[in-house]
């Protein structure tokens, strides 16, 4: 019971990081993505103005939907091969490797 609820945790967080990934650059909820105050306090301290300016460009915009369709992409793998994974996690196969 144990590794089928790891498994299913472990496909709710690649599902949900991939999701949030994928859109929040694009949706300007708190502003636009480029102009906030973390960013501007990093890049001052850093000393990199250079730094704001790339990410706040779309190529990185991109860059981080590019990890977050590759999140959905494992969240999707990991539901495909569902009980591959948890006889894994529950040594199965490693007795049958010892068995042959």
């Amino acid at each position: 019971m144990v590794e089928k609820l790891t498994v299913v945790f472990f496909i709710l967080l690649c599902f949900l990081l991939g999701l949030t990934l994928t859109l929040f650059p694009w949706f300007n909820l708190n502003g636009d993505w480029g102009d906030n105050y973390l960013l501007a306090f990093v890049s001052e301290k850093a000393g990199l103005p250079m730094l704001k300016s790339a990410v706040s460009s779309n190529w990185f915009r991109g860059a981080v939907t590019g990890l977050g369709i590759l999140n959905l992409f494992f969240a999707f793998w990991e539901m495909a091969h569902f009980n591959e994974n948890v006889a894994m996690l529950e040594g199965k196969n490693e007795e049958e490797k010892i068995n042959r």
